[in-house]
């Protein structure tokens, strides 16, 4: 695995980048059919390299059930950081390892920085919403889990070490709100979060 120059450490360093917002981008790779498992191999080296750069925030890989396409999620602390890793010369060695393996699909690439992903809306570029009508929305849908988990989740867990209690609410909430509300939520508010030109 080759290592990060000194180098590209140093210029990471500077103030000459300037921290901002974080930010999520999504790689959509297809490999081909006979390859995965070599395709598998490399996302853990090329993962490993990603973790060693500034700013790394973490990286996750999506199988979906053809186990053709992968979906890589990358997790910046700001875009700028994220740009260095993806023109780096590091990234472009473990590419040229994989040419044969597999292609990534540059039109599905997909950056967010911040509540975004909820408010997405499949086969569309429309821009995000303001931020403000992205909390409210947030808003009404997180706060009827919250009492339900208050209510029926909490009385439960009160004799449980602290760290495992805190752990429950994240850990029901956020997979109910990324997968079932948020994103029908979206769409039933879609007039008021998205107008067209004029409304």
């Amino acid at each position: 695995m080759p290592r990060l120059r000194r180098g590209t450490r140093e210029r990471m360093s500077t103030t000459e980048i300037r921290r901002g917002e974080p930010v999520t981008t999504v790689l959509t790779w297809q490999v081909r059919p006979g390859r995965e498992r070599q395709f598998e191999e490399w996302t853990r080296g090329i993962t490993r390299c990603a973790r060693q750069f500034p700013g790394n925030e973490g990286v996750s890989w999506l199988t979906p059930e053809d186990g053709h396409r992968y979906h890589a999620v990358l997790r910046w602390s700001d875009q700028h950081r994220l740009a260095a890793w993806l023109e780096s010369e590091e990234r472009a060695h473990w590419h040229r390892r994989i040419e044969d393996i597999a292609t990534e699909v540059s039109s599905e690439r997909q950056s967010t920085t911040g509540m975004e992903t909820w408010f997405s809306l499949p086969g569309t570029t429309v821009q995000s919403p303001p931020r403000w009508k992205m909390v409210l929305t947030t808003f009404l849908g997180a706060y009827p889990f919250t009492l339900l988990v208050q209510w029926l989740v909490t009385p439960h867990t009160t004799g449980w070490p602290l760290p495992l209690r805190a752990a429950v609410f994240p850990l029901v909430l956020l997979p109910v709100l990324t997968y079932l509300v948020m994103p029908r939520l979206s769409r039933l508010l879609r007039l008021w979060l998205y107008p067209r030109d004029g409304d």
